[in-house]
């Protein structure tokens, strides 16, 4: 191929056919994969492509250079990329271009409406054209009614997701930073309610080891938490070891991305999803039928009479019961809950699980005055936070001062453990020296879904936001 021919820019759809020649292209990036290091000493990585001749799965681009800088960073996904000189290759009965570090070339550019049509990214070896700004334009224009037609099936909803499986998601960007030195993180959404996670039964670990709030080290302050939906989960999103920082700039805040082959695990209860080497990025319109759809699930939520109620909670266990009737807040709601004055106590009613209690034994639950001092650790699928259970709301909530092995048949119930009198170990047991003590038979717990009242004050005028504290009223556990 000679110079005149870096004018001729094919099709994507005629380029497929143009088996082991070298081509030229111009087209939409949708899609692109982490950077990875190749057997030898090159660093490569994938990208996705589209044009009006090939507009629906994306035609693969495999892009070579000797050092990662030299890769193209894309900005944005919908950004364009004119290549020169790209080989076209088979595998597994398609086609996909190899981009040779050595004799191709590559342009970025922003994929909006503009009047610049300057490259922000070039490859050493680009050559500027006369006609580039045609092509560019005629793309620029074509995205603006752009629309993948993808079907439903391919992407599940947050809810759907299990743990330890690679899944496909489209989630909206709510606020990425960096948690640690070189630790960052993401929180994405789609109006959906993750399951409920199981927990181990070690209960003794609270003291030492408690269940975090939150997976990052401090909570996100007030004024950003106000800004995101109180009703869905709020999936946290981290990289792994081999995902560079400089992908972070594609996770946009306020846009809708798809996530593809994205791992789901959980840690310390929570659910975390892991951007692996194998995980994609793709583009999504205002337009896409993924987010309309995802848009109509929510509002039809928030219209319905029990819509801000836990997804998973139904039938919820009547293990607790209370007299006051108010609204169901999720926890999100309550964190950003704002009064003229902050210092006013609040009330709510809320749906949610007990993981963990402080001090975890029976006999440990009053003072030796008699006085309930508990804490406990309330979760649903928004947050959690930590409830304190004091004095006579104590009194209240376990119907006076019963025996110690009836608090604690009590207390596993709560928690969710399963036990069985005739277990030959003690092991983990709560209140596993008081008369009657049961044994445990489960490696881990399900705590049922409960409902509970709860105050939100300062201990003084003088407090921040942050230190805000909830104590359990007006409950009783059955």
């Amino acid at each position: 191929m000679g110079y005149r021919d870096d004018y001729k820019f094919l099709q994507i759809q005629d380029a497929i056919a143009a088996v082991n020649q070298k081509v030229n292209l111009i087209g939409v990036v949708i899609q692109f994969g982490a950077t990875r290091r190749t057997k030898g000493s090159d660093w490569c990585t994938t990208l996705k492509i589209i044009d009006e001749s090939y507009p629906k799965h994306g035609f693969s681009v495999n892009v070579f250079a000797e050092s990662m800088e030299k890769l193209p960073h894309i900005v944005s996904a919908g950004d364009i990329i004119q290549i020169s000189r790209v080989v076209m290759k088979p595998h597994c009965w398609e086609a996909h271009a190899v981009f040779n570090k050595r004799f191709s070339s590559f342009a970025l550019y922003d994929g909006k409406e503009s009047e610049d049509f300057h490259p922000y990214q070039v490859s050493s070896n680009f050559r500027p054209r006369d006609l580039d700004k045609k092509f560019i334009e005629g793309l620029r224009k074509w995205l603006v009614n752009f629309q993948l037609d993808e079907g439903l099936t391919d992407f599940l909803f947050v809810r759907e997701i299990k743990e330890g499986r690679h899944v496909n998601l489209a989630c909206k960007i709510l606020h990425v930073y960096e948690v640690a030195k070189d630790e960052w993180m993401a929180y994405v959404w789609d109006g959906t309610d993750a399951a409920p996670t199981s927990l181990p039964t070690k209960l003794e670990d609270e003291l030492n080891d408690p269940l975090p709030l939150q997976l990052e080290s401090l909570p996100l302050p007030r004024d950003l938490l106000c800004t995101f939906p109180t009703v869905g989960t709020i999936l946290r999103v981290t990289f792994d070891q081999s995902i560079q920082k400089h992908r972070l700039h594609l996770l946009l805040v306020g846009t809708w991305v798809k996530f593809v082959n994205i791992l789901c695990e959980v840690r310390s209860g929570l659910w975390l999803g892991v951007l692996t080497q194998f995980t994609k990025l793709r583009c999504m319109s205002n337009e896409d039928h993924l987010i309309a759809e995802r848009q109509r699930l929510y509002d039809e939520r928030l219209s319905a009479e029990f819509g801000r109620v836990p997804y998973w909670c139904f039938p919820w266990s009547h293990i607790t019961g209370f007299t006051l009737a108010f609204c169901v807040f999720p926890f999100l709601d309550i964190l950003v809950f704002w009064k003229s004055s902050d210092h006013v106590t609040a009330k709510f009613k809320c749906v949610a699980r007990v993981v963990a209690a402080l001090p975890w034994r029976a006999e440990d639950f009053r003072s030796p005055l008699g006085t309930y001092r508990i804490r406990l650790t309330l979760e649903d699928p928004t947050a959690r936070i930590h409830a304190l259970l004091y004095g006579e709301d104590g009194e209240k909530f376990f119907d006076g001062s019963p025996a110690s092995d009836v608090l604690t048949r009590k207390l596993n119930k709560l928690l969710g453990l399963t036990v069985s009198d005739n277990s030959k170990e003690m092991k983990n047991a709560p209140g596993k020296n008081s008369p009657g003590a049961e044994k445990i038979r489960n490696a881990s717990r399900n705590p049922p879904w409960a409902q509970f009242c709860l105050k939100s004050y300062y201990l003084s005028k003088n407090e921040v936001w942050g230190s805000r504290q909830y104590r359990i009223f007006g409950t009783r556990l059955h």
